[in-house]
């Protein structure tokens, strides 16, 4: 990397950021899956900035036990800090927390990165959570002068009884959809809410983000054997059920449902379709907010024709410049490259790199990060 480190730097010149490091990452057999997702939340920069206020917040912390929230701090922590502005770092600890804590992990199989995502913010808030209850009952046995002792999240655990703990990680990421159903008999609608960290859409050859989105928020009816019980009426009706975005996320995640299962092969198929992501998004048709307006910040890239082998590689934007980050090595891309990882509008296609998860942060009048 010495040298692909010396390139970028002199690629990047006098507009290399200040204060700003650009490290690849290690791949310890197959590990390329959470390499890429790493490079993605490292420059997600209010995850990264909050996650390194809680590291300063918790070092006095000694005799804490490690979990995978601390491992990701401390590598974090590792790369922000390094003298280089360039290189390479091994995200040792980190992986063998993660195998150690989950099995999925453990093998040299190829893993799926989406899985990966979902399953460290979800350990992640797990953590803030259980950090904060126990800085709860602390308070509540203790002298003031230890109630601060782990940082923010003391603060965060003073809320109002038996609310949900809303952690750092949620303000990023959650969002809220809302589930309404409406009877075709007396037409009442009946509307459940609930929070997610991502959204999972199903994808269809040469079509674009919004109109995945627009197909996830379509309104589907039930009817026959699908029949739904409404409340006022008594009985099972025949009703039209529809998806919406309640609340949209600070950070949107999206994930395109490229492998799918194949009944008639009997195993799951890479779908190579061609979906375009704009850098720029317009999220219509939510409830609260009429236009919530998103710009790209990072994509992972699923390399390969099939789900149980390929790679994964992560395009990111920095202040203003694109990186390509593959492992251990970095280097710049032009933003119109961002579109050769569409997907393929042909069946059977050479170029088999496609974008597999888009990280879309929030715009607020009209600036970008």
């Amino acid at each position: 990397m010495g040298a692909a480190g010396s390139k970028l730097e002199k690629a990047l010149g006098d507009q290399f950021p200040e204060g700003e490091r650009y490290f690849g990452l290690e791949n310890f057999g197959n590990t390329c899956y959470c390499n890429s997702v790493l490079q993605a939340l490292y420059f997600c920069v209010p995850f990264r900035e909050q996650l390194l206020d809680y590291y300063s917040n918790n070092k006095n912390l000694a005799d804490a036990d490690e979990n995978l929230l601390t491992c990701l701090a401390d590598l974090f922590v590792q790369i922000s800090s390094q003298k280089k502005k360039t290189g390479v770092i091994a995200p040792k600890r980190f992986v063998q927390r993660l195998k150690k804590q989950n099995e999925i992990f453990r093998s040299y199989m190829h893993q799926d990165a989406h899985e990966f995502l979902n399953y460290l913010l979800n350990e992640l808030v797990d953590i803030l959570e259980k950090e904060a209850s126990a800085v709860k009952s602390d308070q509540e046995t203790s002298s003031p002068t230890e109630k601060i002792a782990n940082g923010p999240t003391s603060v965060q655990a003073n809320g109002v009884k038996k609310e949900p703990l809303v952690t750092w990680v949620h303000k990023n990421f959650q969002g809220i959809l809302t589930n309404e159903t409406k009877c075709l008999r007396c037409e009442t609608v009946t509307a459940r809410d609930e929070t997610f960290l991502d959204l999972s859409l199903d994808i269809e050859q040469n079509s674009s983000i919004t109109s995945c989105l627009k197909n996830f928020s379509s309104t589907e009816t039930l009817n026959a054997e699908d029949k739904f019980f409404c409340d006022k009426c008594c009985s099972l009706q025949e009703a039209q059920k529809r998806m919406k975005i309640k609340k949209p996320p600070h950070i949107l995640v999206i994930h395109l449902k490229r492998f799918k299962y194949i009944e008639q092969l009997g195993r799951y198929k890479k779908l190579s379709y061609r979906v375009v992501f704009p850098l720029e998004l317009k999220l219509s048709n939510t409830v609260e907010d009429a236009d919530a307006e998103y710009s790209l910040f990072a994509v992972v890239v699923h390399v390969g024709s099939g789900p149980n082998h390929g790679h994964y590689v992560s395009l990111v934007k920095s202040h203003n410049h694109w990186l390509f980050f593959d492992d251990e090595n970095v280097e710049m891309i032009d933003e119109s490259a961002v579109q050769t990882f569409f997907g393929s509008a042909q069946e059977y296609s050479s170029n088999t790199d496609h974008g597999y998860i888009l990280f879309y942060e929030r715009v607020s009048n009209g600036s970008t990060s």
